[in-house]
Parts: structure tokens; sequence; C-alpha cells
């Protein structure tokens, strides 16, 4: 995982990171099935950790998943945390804010959803996307940029200060590749509904995002929050690499599994 995490405060270029890299195993069928055979072990041992992680209740998990349209976020949440307890883990994604969400800063709304101890908290896009977006279409100027970047730096030291784990993932997508996804999404009746006009503006900007997201993670991946650069061109190595850091990261943690209540005999126990 080392050479997908950004350096602190590190010069970023995403054209040295390859998004059809596949680490160690080769882009064949069979390399494919043995690495989802890996895959679902790990999403066995998250169903696991997770469950140890709910009945501590001391310390949480925030999952950030970020990237370019058609990158996978929801195939991702859909694919690693399908071993996971609905009632541990909840998926929130962010969308153009409110009336009201206008009338507070900009993080007012993403605190309230950080997730609760016990729990592993997942953003579908995030507060990122208040920097992101904003910025490309020129809303705001390069030293509000630095402030807010400053300003989620502080707000994530707060959330692992308090006790939460904090990943944050950029799924690397190619051009070429996000061409094909679009396609699907307009071919296959199936999937239409995913379609949005929108995303044709958007990928316009395509090196105007790339600018965007490079200058993002090298300010705000820390020690303690920290980017990972994701290869999101095959979807079955995307799943592979974040499923593994996601369960280091809860076996970092070193939970056990709590003590049963005091005072009870559980051998001479019977249940009439």
């Amino acid at each position: 995982m080392k050479k997908y995490q950004v350096i602190p405060e590190s010069k970023l270029n995403l054209s040295h990171f390859d998004p059809d890299d596949t680490g160690n195993h080769k882009k064949t069928d069979k390399s494919k099935e043995k690495a989802n055979v890996i895959t679902e072990k790990l999403i066995g041992r998250l169903g696991e950790l997770q469950e140890r992680l709910y009945a501590n209740g001391n310390r949480a998990l925030l999952i950030v998943l970020q990237g370019m349209d058609t990158s996978g976020k929801d195939g991702t949440i859909k694919s690693v945390m399908s071993g996971v307890n609905p009632q541990g883990c909840k998926v929130i994604s962010f969308k153009a804010p409110s009336a009201e969400e206008l009338n507070h800063d900009f993080l007012w709304r993403v605190h309230q959803k950080a997730p609760a101890k016990g729990q592993i908290g997942i953003f579908n896009r995030s507060h990122y996307e208040d920097v992101l977006i904003t910025h490309v279409h020129g809303l705001i100027s390069d030293s509000v940029v630095k402030q807010r970047f400053n300003q989620i730096k502080e707000f994530e030291e707060l959330l692992s200060e308090s006790g939460t784990v904090i990943l944050k993932f950029f799924l690397h997508i190619s051009k070429d590749e996000q061409k094909k996804r679009l396609e699907e999404r307009i071919n296959n009746p199936e999937k239409r509904w995913k379609f949005n006009e929108a995303d044709l503006e958007e990928r316009k900007l395509w090196k105007n995002y790339l600018g965007a997201f490079e200058a993002m993670m090298a300010a705000t991946s820390t020690d303690q929050a920290p980017w990972y650069i994701v290869p999101a061109n095959r979807k079955w190595y995307r799943n592979l690499v974040i499923a593994d850091r996601v369960v280091k990261a809860l076996e970092d943690m070193k939970l056990k599994t709590p003590s049963a209540p005091a005072g009870i005999n559980f051998d001479k126990l019977k249940i009439e």
C-alpha cells in the first residue's frame, strides 16, 4: 500500500500513477480469479473486525471515497462492504448543499455525519466536494481553497484525536476507461438511470479536475488521515486494494472481544 499512499506536502503528479496497475497480479483471468478469492477472505475478515468495533464502542472508522465520475465509488461500497452488518455501517452521499447548509460553514453538515464510536462511516463523495467543484468552476479563489484545506486538516485531526481512524481513497481511472463506462451506461437500458448529461460537461474539464485532485491530496494527506491513490481501471484490483487497507486499519486498532458481564457463571447457566 505504501506505493499508493500520498506523502504529506508532496508534489503530486497523477500521471505517475498508472490507473491500469494491478500490482503483483497479472492482467489475466486466472490472476483475477485468485485476487477475487483473496478479496473474499478479506471481506470475511472485515465482517469479524467490524463486529468487534461495534461491540467495543470506543473507536470509529471513516472511509472517504473520491474520484472522477464512473470511477467506481458505488461499486466499491457494494463489493468491499458486502460482509458488513448494516447496523454498524452507514453510507453518506454529499450532494449540493441545501439553503440551510449554505447558511453555515462548509463543514457544518459534514461533522454531523461523522461516524459515532463503534461505527464505520463511508463518505461517497465528501467534504472535499466543497473545494473541488467550487474551485474547478471558479466559484472560490485560490486563497479560499488554501484556507479550506487547512480547515479540513484541522477537522480531520479533531476526528482522529477523538478516536476515529480515517482512510481516504482516490479511485484513479483513465479518461478512456471513463468513456467506456459512460458508453455502457448509455447503451445498457438497465444502467441508464445512472446517466446524467451533466457528466459529459464535467468530462470536458478532465484536466482541471486532475489538477484540483492533485492539489487537494498533496495538501491534505496527513499521517492521521492519509490519501491513497487506488488504480481503479480494473474493478477486481480496486476492491482488493481497498479491502486490504481497510482490514489492516481495523487490525491495527487491536480490538478484542469485550469481556462477558461480571458475576455470571455461564457454565451453570440454564435457560428454561
